[in-house]
């Protein structure tokens, strides 16, 4: 039972599960602040220019009723969304796309491929002994 335990406390304390719960922690506020945007902010300007409400929209026939308004509502505010996580997306890549560009020039090294400084003379992932690369103007 002991080893169990011991392989469980193992699984649940590697990096990649770790980086996963929080990356679904930090999902589920993202997701909490986009939906907030899009029916407390986004929706309420775009009914005030379209007037329309989809919600009340339903059929009935033979005792069943069919709420395809809420379902079109749905649909509006899904578009809505990806649109606005599509825009903050965007800007981070590029931010990130930004911050890139300070960083310095890298290199590949030719026996383990990993990136590094172009400036190396020894590549520190495998300790190879690298030529200096002459740039050419």
């Amino acid at each position: 039972m002991r080893k169990f335990f011991s392989e469980f406390k193992d699984f649940v304390l590697k990096g990649n599960v770790m980086s996963l719960a929080v990356g679904i922690i930090i999902g589920a506020a993202f997701q909490a602040v986009v939906t907030s945007l899009v029916s407390n902010v986004l929706s309420p300007i775009i009914g005030i220019f379209g007037g329309a409400n989809f919600d009340a929209l339903k059929l009935s026939f033979d005792g069943v009723t069919l709420r395809y308004g809420a379902f079109i509502t749905a649909v509006i505010n899904f578009a809505i969304m990806a649109f606005v996580v599509f825009l903050i997306v965007k800007v981070m890549n590029r931010l990130m796309k930004n911050q890139q560009k300070d960083s310095p020039p890298l290199r590949t090294c030719p026996y383990c491929l990993t990136q590094i400084d172009i400036a190396a003379t020894r590549c520190p992932a495998c300790t190879s002994q690298l030529e200096l690369e002459v740039e050419t103007k």
